[in-house]
């Protein structure tokens, strides 16, 4: 396995929509080392998510995981899932606006509404069909790699960009628990 590097945003390959996997893709060595790649990378870089455009691939695999991680330490587990050719099939109505970040718009976080529970089709990474049901932090991570499929960045979908922060500036000013 291998940590690979990181598209940051104005890397063209961040803002191409990506391309769906056919089963004969999925099932191929090179694909099955390249999600085991994104794994690594995901985890080296301390991430919850990371999407294949990310690391330079336009094709449509995401992959989530938060299991000990300590830039996300009070979220709930998630065990590692693998989406390829996701499709979001239905969303709540609630929306939720909470601080997201990016692997590939690094040192800044801002306020993102999304929705607070979703569906989910894809494939894992042998090509079962999967259905995933999602509640607050895994939806919304499974939003925010889904758009990252379609082209999209967390900064397209904030409200306003006064919410946007250094992360040294978020973590003295904004992160604060004042409950």
């Amino acid at each position: 396995m291998s940590i690979l590097k990181v598209a940051r945003l104005g890397h063209p390959v961040i803002r191409k929509p990506s391309k769906p996997l056919t089963a004969q893709e999925i099932e191929s060595p090179a694909i099955q080392k390249l999600i085991d790649d994104m794994i690594e990378t995901m985890r080296e870089y301390e991430g919850v998510g990371l999407a294949a455009p990310q690391i330079h691939s336009s094709k449509q695999i995401a992959v989530i995981e938060v299991e000990g991680n300590p830039r996300y330490p009070n979220m709930p587990r998630v065990h590692l899932a693998v989406l390829i050719n996701p499709k979001i099939v239905s969303r709540s109505k609630d929306l939720v606006e909470d601080w997201e970040g990016c692997l590939s718009i690094p040192d800044l976080r801002g306020s993102v509404p999304r929705n607070d529970a979703l569906v989910c089709e894809a494939l894992d990474r042998f090509g079962k069909a999967l259905k995933v049901e999602a509640h607050g932090f895994f939806a919304r991570v499974i939003q925010h790699e889904w758009d990252h499929l379609q082209g999209d960045v967390y900064l397209d979908r904030m409200r306003s960009l006064k919410t946007l922060s250094h992360l040294a500036e978020f973590g003295r000013f904004l992160a604060r628990d004042d409950s």
